[in-house]
This record gives structure tokens, sequence and C-alpha cells, in this order.
């Protein structure tokens, strides 16, 4: 179990909040026990927490999202609680809040304890068909040891996050295209779907700065201050 002085010696280095690096340290224990379990190599990461843990975005994440085409709800949830359990080794008080199937696939809320401070995560994970291919990725991190997770393929899950973007229309999922485009994670084929974001991205009434700064380390607020004008001068140089 991470210590609070730990802890606190991150908050300073990412220059965020204490409950980011918290939560952060929750979601890197629960995917490195959740990707030790059986049948896991079928459940793909993918979301905006992706983009930090695998893709290193400087935006913080609350959720863990995935997908699979395993098709058992009775399965999926079997794999949370053995991976709660271990968890609970390391000496972190969890409670399953609340755990239901959905009709896209299967929700969990789950609450995590140290130090008399708890964070909830939410987990999604979407059953919803479709052809989903996943890849390894080995995760090295400031919380746990290196541990390999299995991904949503990059193209599947930047489509993902443009897709949410259109539905939605999320500050976070704003900033998240931004990064792909500055670290040219998009293909040339989804370029065709710029248009659509520049169209909602003027339509938006969006305060950028005040949605997206708890989120991001002090180093990149200036990035939000303007953030229409930023975000619309990337989509244009790609």
């Amino acid at each position: 179990m991470i210590s609070r002085a730990e802890i606190q010696k991150l908050t300073v280095k990412f220059q965020t909040l204490e409950l980011n690096v918290r939560r952060e340290y929750y979601q890197h224990l629960f995917l490195s026990y959740f990707y030790q379990q059986k049948n896991t190599n079928r459940v793909y990461f993918k979301g905006g927490t992706a983009l930090r843990i695998i893709y290193q975005s400087p935006r913080f994440s609350e959720d863990l999202d995935f997908s699979t085409n395993l098709r058992d709800v009775k399965v999926l949830e079997q794999t949370i609680l053995l991976t709660l359990q271990e968890i609970e080794r390391e000496g972190v008080v969890v409670s399953l809040k609340e755990a239901k199937e959905t009709s896209g696939g299967y929700l969990a809320i789950v609450g995590f304890e140290t130090d008399e401070k708890s964070v909830v995560i939410q987990l999604e994970i979407s059953l919803r068909q479709g052809d989903k291919k996943g890849e390894v990725v080995t995760i090295a991190n400031d919380f746990v040891p290196p541990y390999t997770i299995v991904s949503l393929r990059r193209e599947q899950l930047v489509e993902e996050k443009v897709e949410a973007l259109l539905s939605r229309k999320k500050p976070r999922d704003f900033y998240d295209l931004y990064y792909i485009l500055r670290h040219g994670l998009f293909s040339l084929d989804q370029k065709r779907l710029l248009a659509q974001v520049k169209e909602v991205l003027r339509l938006t009434e969006i305060n950028f700065e005040i949605e997206l700064k708890q989120f991001l380390p002090k180093s990149h607020w200036a990035v939000i201050r303007n953030f229409e004008q930023v975000l619309e001068r990337e989509i244009e140089r790609n």
C-alpha cells in the first residue's frame, strides 16, 4: 500500500489535487490485479484513463472503461470481485457500492479507502457488438510495480473518443481530442471526423477553464485559458 507521505510527494510532483493522485493509485492497483485474472485477455482497456496511463496524457481521469467480446456478465462480475479481494490484501478497504448489468454491458461503482480517505471509481464494461481488437501493453508508473494490460487498439480507442465527444460534448472529451491531435494519434482516415468536431466546438458554450482545471497540472492551465481557439487551431493544422 502506498504511504500518505508518498501520496503527498506525488501531489507536488504532478502539480495537482491529492484526490487525483489517490484515485490514480487505485486505478493502477485495480488494473494490475485485474489483468492477472482469467479471461481478462478479452477485456480491452480504453477511454480517457487509458489515454493517460498508456499515452501519458496530462489529464487525470475519474473512471475505468473497457470493451469486451465476453458475453457472460456473471464472469465479469466474478473477475471484478476476485480483483477487489486481491486489493484488500494490500491493506486497502474496498466496498462494492453498486454492481449491475446495463443495456450495453456492466457497471460497478467501487469505493477504496486508506488513511481514512475514500475515493470512488466507476467501472464500465461495454458488451456492445463490434469487431474490437486488443493489444498487450506494459505499464510503468509511479505507484505499483510495472504490469501488463490489454488495451483497445489505438485506432479504435481514438475513434470511440471522437464518437463520445460528438454525442455527449463533455469538456474532457474536447481536451482528449486536443491531446490526440498534438501527439499524432489520429490516423489519416479518422481525420474525416474533424469537420464535425469543429462545428460542435463552434456551438459549445462550455467554460473549459473552470471544467478542466481540477484535472490538469498547473503547468498546463495556460492551454485551457482560450481553449476553443487553441483546439480550433489544432484541428486546422490537421
